[in-house]
């Protein structure tokens, strides 16, 4: 579980493609990181394959590079990472389970003297999901949705959110990963049940 309060940003050092899955490898900026540990890695839970001189070394399989655009991530990319939570952690942002529900392509943003907004294009299988208030995951970056127009919507960064994270290197057509809030999606598949039933 995580919060989507990204703990820091780091560069993909290599990713080299295996049968059926992509390794990623990251530096070890932690000196307590265990085997086996899951991270956040813009916003997708990942295990810790394997721990090296190089780093730590990420597997990631077919079915997550298709959902996500852990695919597309090249040696000096940059991510956003958070670690799980710990008992008696307070809690900042939102839950964050660290399923990706789908990528959401950046199609306009807007610089102002008080925030940055970025409009996101969510696939028409999130749509029914995003509510105006409430909370979404953007590469692993708790946000709050400003506005709403069907699949498109808005967040407002703040200066503090656009130093300590990715989201302001990105530009127009990038894709993305989001994580809807588990309250909506759990609400919403229970109506849905409902209605079957």
């Amino acid at each position: 579980m995580f919060t989507g309060i990204v703990e820091k940003t780091l560069p993909i050092v290599a990713a080299t493609d295996g049968w059926n899955f992509r390794r990623l490898i990251l530096p070890n900026d932690w000196p307590d990181v265990k085997l086996g540990e899951s991270l956040a890695i813009n916003g997708c839970c990942l295990t810790v394959a394997e721990i090296t001189e190089t780093g730590l070394n990420f597997d990631v399989i077919k079915e997550t590079l298709e959902k996500t655009n852990l695919g597309q991530l090249v040696p000096g990319d940059t991510v956003n990472i958070e670690r799980t939570l710990k008992l008696g952690d307070r809690i900042d942002g939102h839950f964050v389970q660290g399923h990706i529900d789908g990528v959401g392509v950046l199609s306009n943003r807007i610089d102002t003297a008080d925030e940055t907004r970025l409009s996101i294009q969510a696939p028409d299988h999130l749509a029914k999901y995003l509510t105006p208030k409430s909370s979404i995951t953007v590469d692993g970056v708790s946000l709050t949705i400003a506005a709403l127009h069907g699949g498109l919507f808005e967040v407002a960064l703040i200066p503090t959110t656009l130093k300590l994270t990715t989201l302001a290197t990105k530009k127009i057509g990038w894709r993305f990963n989001l994580e809807g809030d588990i309250l909506t999606k759990t609400i919403v598949h229970h109506l849905e049940q409902l209605a079957h039933d």
